[in-house]
Order: C-alpha cells, then sequence, then structure tokens
C-alpha cells in the first residue's frame, strides 16, 4: 500500500463544513426504535407523547385523617368540638370505598387513600379523638382541604413530552405515573473504535520499552457514551496493511461511524489514510490535515453516508480533535442538542509562543489572584501527555498567524467540564514533589480541595508575588550561601517550613563510570575523560537546574539541552538508556532502581503570601505539616521530616 503525505491542510472551519457538504442528504437520520423505560435515561423521544390516564386517576388523600364533608366540621373548636359518626369501614390503601359518606359521617383514611363518595374534605388525625362510635374533631375544615382530586397533575390527552426531548430520571417519573412501560426514541449512533499501532498494547497487558497501553481506545468509549452514542471497540490493529483494510471493513459493517485512532500523519507506518483513500466509496477522504494545534494530522472522510473519522495517535490530539469535529456529528445523529461548553474571561500570566500557521488551542489551569481576576496557566506537557486534557480546567484559542501571545492578554476560556471550576481551599502553584503528594493525599483526607499547578521554583515565586496561589512550593539555593529558600523571603512573602530531601548524581547500577564517593569529583572526570556520558537536564526556573549548573561548572555534557520536565523524567532517561546521568532526589532514584551518589541536601518549603497566611486551606496545611503521622509517611518515603 502506497504511503500518502498530507493532502491539503484546511482551516478547521473549513474542514467541518467540507465533511458536512460531502455527505449526503438524510445521512443523520438513524430511524427510531422502542426501548423499554429503565433503559430510556438520555434518550431523545421520537414521537409526541400523550397521558392516557388523568394523574392522579381518582381523589385521594394527602394525610392519614378523616374523610368528611366540609359542611359537617364548620364552627369546631377547641373548646367546641364537633362530634360526627364514625363509619365502621375505612378506607383501605389501595382500594375504593365500598360506599358513600353519608351526612354526619367521619370515615379513617390513609395518605393517598381513595376519598368515598360525598366527602369533600379531610381533617388531619392530630386533630381528632376517637369516643366509641363518634369522632370529635376540634378543627374545622374547608372543601377541597387535605385533597388531591383526579387530574389535578395531569390530564388525559395533555401532551407531556415533545419529539425532541432528552429524557431525564424526571422525564421518566412522569411517562412512568402515566403507565408507559416502553417509549419510542431516535436510535443512537453506532461508532467503531478502532486504535492502530504496533506500539500499542491493551491495558492489563504485558508491557515491554517501546510500548504504550492503549489510552485512546477506552477515553473515546467512554466520551462517545457521554455524548448519546454507542461505542463498539474493535481493539488494537498492527500496523499491517490487510489488518487495517479488514478492521475497515468490519467496523462499516457494524457502525454508523467509523473512529481510527492513530495513523494520521505522513511517517512511513502510518497506513489508515491510504487504506481510507483506497477503501472507501465516495465521497472517500475529504480532508488530511487541518490547521490546528493540537490535531494537525486529522482526517475526515465518508463511506455513503457514514462519516469515517482517523484521530490522531497522541491522546490529547486525539481527545481534543474528537470533541471538535465527532461529537457535533454524533449529537445530530442522536437527535441531541449542540454541546454548549460555558466561556469564561482571563488573562495570559506569561508570554507564550505560538506556530504562526497554525490555529492553536492552548489548555490551561484557572486561578484566581487577589483581585479575583482569572489567570489561566499553561498545561504545557503537550499532545503526547495523556493528563493534559483530563487535568485542564478549560483551553483557549489563539489564531492562526499569531506568534506570540504577551503577557496579560485577555482571553476566553472554554470550560472543558461544562462549568467554571470551583473555588478550591489550597491553590498550589510551584515545584512538584513526591513528597508534596503525600501533603495532598493527607490534606483531601481531611476534606481540603487542592488544586496543584507545577510550573517550578522560580515560577511559582513569579506566582505567589503577584498573588495567583496560596503557597508555592519551592527548592531554590542562595548561591552566595547555600542555603535553602529564606533569600526569597521579602514582606511580601513569608515562609512554611517543609521536608528536606537528598539530590545527588543518578546513572544505572552498572555503569562503573559513575562510582565514586564525591558526585563534584565523578562529574568533574567523566567531563574530562568521557565525551560520550549524556546527560539529562532540568529545565531552566527548576531548583535542580541550579545545583546541576554548579555541579557542572563550565562543562556542557552532550544531552545538556535536553530538558527533563521532572525528577521521574530524569530517571525515566537514565533507566531507558537514553541518557547516563542526571540529577534527582534519592526516593525517585531508588523507586526506578538506579544507582544515588548524594550531591545536597536541600529544603522543600513553601512560600506564602502574607496576606493568604490566615487562610484556612494554608492554617491546613501547616496542620498537616505538624501531624506526626503524616512526618511519619514522608520519612518512610526517603524524605527527612
Amino acid at each position: 500500500m502506497k504511503q500518502r503525505q498530507f493532502l491539503v491542510v484546511t482551516d478547521g472551519d473549513e474542514a467541518r463544513a467540507a465533511l458536512e457538504a460531502a455527505l449526503p442528504d438524510g445521512w443523520d437520520d438513524l430511524g427510531t426504535e422502542t426501548v423499554p423505560l429503565d433503559l430510556a435515561l438520555g434518550r431523545v423521544l421520537a414521537d409526541d407523547i400523550t397521558s392516557a390516564v388523568d394523574v392522579p386517576g381518582f381523589d385521594r388523600a394527602n394525610l392519614d385523617g378523616w374523610a368528611v364533608r366540609a359542611i359537617d366540621t364548620y364552627g369546631a373548636t377547641e373548646a367546641a368540638p364537633v362530634r360526627l359518626r364514625r363509619h365502621p369501614e375505612p378506607v383501605a390503601i389501595g382500594h375504593p370505598p365500598s360506599k358513600p359518606l353519608a351526612e354526619g359521617e367521619a370515615m379513617s383514611v390513609p395518605t393517598g387513600g381513595a376519598l368515598p363518595r360525598g366527602a369533600d374534605a379531610v381533617v388531619m388525625v392530630e386533630y381528632t379523638d376517637v369516643e366509641g362510635d363518634e369522632v370529635v374533631l376540634w378543627r374545622a375544615q374547608v372543601p377541597g382541604g387535605a385533597i388531591t382530586y383526579a387530574g389535578t397533575d395531569l390530564c388525559r390527552g395533555e401532551t407531556l413530552y415533545r419529539r425532541g426531548d432528552v429524557l431525564t430520571s424526571r422525564e421518566i417519573g412522569v411517562l412512568a405515573a402515566c403507565g408507559h412501560a416502553e417509549v419510542s426514541v431516535r436510535r443512537q449512533p453506532r461508532v467503531a473504535i478502532l486504535s492502530t499501532g504496533d506500539e500499542l498494547v491493551a491495558p492489563g497487558a504485558d508491557l515491554t520499552t517501546a510500548q504504550l497501553f492503549d489510552a485512546n481506545g477506552p477515553m473515546l468509549e467512554a466520551a462517545i457514551t457521554e455524548h448519546g452514542a454507542r461505542p463498539i471497540p474493535m481493539g488494537i490493529l498492527p500496523d499491517d496493511p490487510a489488518a487495517i483494510v479488514d478492521g475497515l471493513r468490519r467496523a462499516l459493517a457494524l457502525a454508523d461511524v467509523v473512529l481510527f485512532s492513530g495513523g494520521t500523519s505522513k511517517g512511513p507506518g502510518d497506513l489508515n489514510v491510504a487504506a481510507l483513500s483506497e477503501h472507501l466509496a465516495a465521497p472517500g477522504v475529504v480532508v488530511h490535515g487541518v490547521a490546528l494545534k493540537p490535531g494537525k494530522p486529522l482526517c475526515l472522510a465518508a463511506h455513503g453516508r457514514q462519516p469515517v473519522v482517523v484521530l490522531p495517535g497522541y491522546p490529547t490530539s486525539a481527545i481534543f480533535t474528537f470533541h471538535e469535529f465527532v461529537v457535533p456529528l454524533l449529537r445530530r445523529m442522536a437527535g441531541l442538542p449542540a454541546a454548549s461548553l460555558p466561556s469564561v474571561s482571563a488573562r495570559v500570566p506569561r508570554r507564550l509562543r505560538s506556530d504562526a500557521g497554525r490555529t492553536e488551542y492552548s489548555l490551561v489551569h484557572l486561578v484566581r489572584d487577589d483581585t479575583g481576576t482569572l489567570l489561566a496557566y499553561p498545561v504545557g506537557k503537550g499532545s503526547g501527555s495523556v493528563t493534559t486534557w483530563s487535568r485542564a480546567d478549560g483551553y483557549f484559542r489563539i489564531p492562526r498567524r499569531t506568534e506570540q501571545v504577551a503577557e496579560g492578554t485577555g482571553v476566553e476560556v472554554i470550560a472543558v467540564g461544562g462549568e467554571e471550576p470551583r473555588p478550591v481551599d489550597l491553590v498550589v502553584i510551584g515545584s512538584h514533589c513526591v513528597g508534596l503528594d503525600v501533603l495532598v493525599t493527607a490534606l483531601r483526607h481531611r476534606g481540603v480541595s487542592v488544586k496543584m499547578v507545577a510550573v517550578g521554583s522560580e515560577a511559582g515565586i513569579v506566582a505567589a508575588r503577584r498573588g495567583a496561589c496560596d503557597v508555592a512550593p519551592v527548592h531554590l539555593m542562595d548561591p552566595e550561601s547555600g542555603t535553602y529558600n529564606r533569600h526569597l523571603l521579602g514582606d511580601d512573602l513569608t515562609l512554611i517550613e517543609g521536608y528536606g530531601r537528598r539530590q545527588g548524581l543518578v546513572s544505572r547500577n552498572d555503569d562503573a563510570r559513575f562510582s565514586g564517593d564525591d558526585a563534584a569529583s565523578v562529574v568533574a572526570s567523566i567531563a574530562a575523560n568521557d565525551p560520550e556520558a549524556r546527560l539529562v537536564n532540568r529545565q531552566v526556573g527548576a531548583g535542580t537546574r541550579i545545583l546541576i549548573d554548579r555541579l557542572l561548572g563550565a562543562a556542557r555534557p552532550p544531552g545538556y539541552a535536553v530538558e527533563a520536565s521532572s525528577h521521574q523524567a530524569v530517571a525515566a532517561a537514565i533507566a531507558q538508556g537514553r541518557a547516563d546521568f542526571g540529577v534527582a532526589i534519592d526516593v525517585v532514584a531508588r523507586d526506578y532502581g538506579l544507582a544515588f551518589l548524594p550531591y545536597a541536601e536541600e529544603r522543600f518549603d513553601f512560600a506564602v503570601p502574607r496576606r493568604r497566611r490566615d487562610k484556612p486551606g494554608v492554617a491546613a496545611l501547616v496542620e498537616v505539616l505538624g501531624d506526626e503521622a503524616v512526618r511519619a509517611q514522608l520519612r518512610e518515603r526517603g524524605f527527612i521530616a
């Protein structure tokens, strides 16, 4: 099968319009089906529904008491009660009274019981007493008092709901009350999901180096269900032309919409678009390549009236393009209204660069500063990350021809979860650490909600100074004194002491080049004698980067420009052989089974804006840090607490 390159990179709005224009008239009409009421939740009515009965179907008592003629109770008071004859046959719930109520009589009736002919009121049992064959009433009742008449709620022939209404638990309750056991609804679109790639294995299977668990398949399956369609998971296909064509044919036979995940770019192993080009009926491939970031390699196609979409393989790109391009199709086919996500106004806290040739969607965390302004902090993990979409509060659009967004620029953020994020008790912006995870878990167990944004120590200090967070986790050394974090303080910031941790040289256990007693001496020897030893660095602004530069001095070994975003990323690069050494904390080195040579003992503390020092969330953090059980957990993980 010949590999195809991108066709024409198309604007996003033009791509949507092109696919819809290519589909035949009536492509979105899937017909109807009848479903039992217990399967009707979230479904869309195919026809108007009327009530075949009155609700309630009889005059009923609203409370336990005595059915009476209201006129017989007039004048009753505690001082001058009225006495009525007790009817010998009380009303039984679920059964109609066998005899009418005569003048001067009272008949016992339970809540929900049917009233006898002649009764037009119910007197609460608390306002009565029984003396032999008489009922003593010391409160009068008006006609209709404590009664619901037949048809008061719904009348026979009344329209209950109309075609196109979405059934929730409320509507289902009404339908049940009117005796409907089943309803006619729009048929849900069936969506086949095929993940592709030799590197993919199913969650739960054994994973080897260079393989990934298939996150897109389960993620898309859940997202399809969320939007009123029925997923048909069809597993993982290898990068084999025959397997892909076979999967395509099976999917077209089973589903109304076919989704491939992966195989959309122009690499030699990406075969899905080529399969579509050669094996789909008209209109075939409509768009291959959209001027978006994330999502450029998206492919939109159709097999007659069946939309076929090849989503990018990267998780964030896949789910983003699914929501932008597939969700509108599914909701239209299901008869659901277009998804409507609220937007909120926010400001960008720091300058952002953008690709000028593509419309970029920047996924962000939202936090409020001291003035109440929402700040949009980019998540910044890239489209290959499986957590970017799940942890973002929303996203904003950067136009195609914009190369950078200036600090302070106002943006409209679309809320991913359908609503503006709720306020939390503690906003944490700064460095991340596995010890911080211990503290956050302890806070959550105490009912304290926490939002964490990992941007590094220096950016955390900036956020704290501008009032964007409650605490900024930091581990920044003062080059002059060699002490940690206190040089950052001033009139605007105070410090909560956290815990200590050991940073050091990390390498593989079998690499004798890094054996020794002193990290600085080992690194100096490597720099002088082994130009092939490869470093994995940390990003500028991270506290660990300062230690690395101090350890290296003037040396710049291979890999110096490769910046990992966390201690775990450093350890993973070394464990997998992509790098030979780096600097990380001993806790992470031990987790990855790596050698560790101590270099520095540092403090991981919390800078706090003075104006936020008395917030309940900050007080809760102080309490957790002082809890001996929590500190024991930190020590057990290997921290100095």
